[in-house]
This record gives C-alpha cells, sequence and structure tokens, in this order.
C-alpha cells in the first residue's frame, strides 16, 4: 500500500516537473534569442548562440527603445497605485467588516460586484475627459487603483473579520481616535494581506497593456509594455533585439513575484476563504 502511494507521488511530480518545463520554455526561447545575432535569432530556435553572447543587444534595446523613461513610467504607476489600493481598501474593508448593518452589507456587496463586472470603455473615456484626467500620469495611476479596489477590498474584508473587536475596545479604551486606531493599531496586523496587496497590485498594474493604450495618447507617459508593442512595430524583422526588451521588461514583474509568492499564497489562503 505505502509502495502504490510512493509511486503515485512520484507520478504527480514528474507530471509536475513536465508542465513546468513545458511552461519555462517560452521563456527559456526568449532569454536565449535575446543573446543571439539578428540572423541567428530569425530561426526562433532553443540552440545557444555559437558565436557568443551577444549582451549589447539590451544596451540597444534600452537606447532605442528609450527604456528609461518608460521603466520610470511603469514604476511610478506600480508604486502609485499600490500606495493607493493599500491604504484605500484597508480603509474600506475595515469600516465594512465592523459595522455589519445593511447599508454596510450591501455597500460591500456593490463594491465587491466590480470584479465581475467588464469595463465600459465608451463611458470611462467621456469620464477621463471631463476630468481632464486623460493622457496624465495621475489620470492612469487613479484608474489602475480604482479598478484593483473591489478585488482588495474583497480580500482584506475577510482577514479583518478575524480579528477580535476587542482589540479595537481596548485602544478605544485607552484614548485612541478613530484615525489613530486604524493606523496605529490595526494596520500593522494587516500586514500578512497587505503584503499579498501589494505585490498583486504592482504585478496586475506592470503588466496592464489595455489600459495605457486606450487613455494615454502621449508616448512620453506610456508604460515599457506599449514601449515593447512599439518597438516591435519598428523592429519586427530583428528578433534578437524584441526578446532583449521582453527579458527588460519582464524582469521586474519575475523578481517582484519571486520575492512574495509566499506572501501571495498566504494572503489569499487567510483573507479569501471566509465571505
Amino acid at each position: 500500500m505505502k509502495s502504490k502511494k510512493n509511486l503515485g507521488m512520484v507520478g504527480v511530480n514528474a507530471l509536475a516537473w513536465l508542465l513546468s518545463l513545458l511552461l519555462l520554455a517560452p521563456l527559456v526561447l526568449i532569454l536565449f534569442n535575446s543573446v543571439k545575432t539578428s540572423q541567428a535569432a530569425s530561426d526562433m530556435s532553443l540552440q545557444l548562440p555559437l558565436d557568443g553572447l551577444h549582451f549589447e543587444n539590451y544596451l540597444v534595446v534600452i537606447e532605442k527603445g528609450k527604456l528609461g523613461i518608460t521603466f520610470l513610467n511603469s514604476l511610478l504607476y506600480s508604486c502609485g497605485s499600490v500606495i493607493l489600493c493599500m491604504i484605500l481598501s484597508a480603509m474600506t474593508a475595515y469600516v465594512l467588516s465592523r459595522n455589519r448593518s445593511r447599508l454596510h452589507r450591501f455597500l460591500y456587496m456593490f463594491i465587491v460586484l466590480g470584479i465581475t463586472m467588464p469595463i465600459n470603455f465608451v463611458a470611462l473615456m467621456k469620464v477621463m475627459q471631463l476630468t481632464q484626467l486623460q493622457n496624465t500620469r495621475i489620470g492612469m495611476i487613479l484608474l489602475y487603483s480604482a479598478i484593483q479596489l473591489p478585488f482588495n477590498v474583497f480580500l482584506i474584508y475577510s482577514f479583518v473579520s478575524k480579528i477580535p473587536k476587542d482589540i479595537d475596545e481596548a485602544a478605544v479604551i485607552d484614548g485612541c481616535q478613530p484615525v489613530r486606531l486604524f493606523f496605529s493599531v490595526m494596520f500593522p496586523l494587516l500586514k500578512p494581506v497587505l503584503v499579498t496587496v501589494m505585490v498583486l497590485t504592482f504585478l496586475n498594474t506592470w503588466n496592464e497593456f489595455v489600459l495605457p493604450l486606450y487613455f494615454l495618447g502621449s508616448s512620453t507617459f506610456w508604460p515599457m509594455n506599449l514601449a515593447v508593442y512599439n518597438f516591435f512595430g519598428m523592429y519586427a524583422t530583428n528578433w534578437n533585439l524584441v526578446c532583449a526588451d521582453i527579458v527588460l521588461t519582464c524582469l521586474p514583474v519575475v523578481l517582484v513575484y519571486l520575492l512574495g509568492q509566499k506572501y501571495i499564497v498566504a494572503g489569499m489562503t487567510a483573507g479569501a476563504v471566509k465571505g
């Protein structure tokens, strides 16, 4: 019986390794071709370059693709939306979780409904134009934050529900005002789920392509993924440069995910199981 169980575990692990290799194959393909010459990269093979590694492709991409300003734009959009989402979603989830009246329950369901509702780009375009936020960096930060708030509120809401109300009452007895109660007492207790919100918001913002394509008309405000799209249009025949551009764009996302993957799992299981 035990041998059959061990054999089953070996089979499951082998299947997991096989699927992992299949998923990693496109990444390895892009990485290998990013250090080849233009002619060698034209066949898009998994073979290592025979004439050496051409790391100068990355310097060409940074210079011609204007990745310096686009990297700063992506970093600004991601960090700005992370800060707004962490503070606003935590405050919203705390208030709605601690007040279980019908009104607050309705407001919670209304906000969470935003997870499933599609984006009406026509109406959103009109709103952005009326508020003069179209083609601005602050407009993109607010837009990213608003779209991701419903899921973040849903994630934090259940986590707050597991924190005993006795902590709130003890802080009030000690003389804490509402603002100090939240930021000095509750906010530190939300660290596990807030780290999850931070990582997920950063990744979603960095990878977003449609919103900046619609609402940013000037290339000065473009994030890195739009720079890849534009770069591919100019250098479609130079696959080595295109692959190098993709590698540089994906690198921050991979690093953030590797550093925060354990917090993503912990926060999702702690905050999203109980509704």
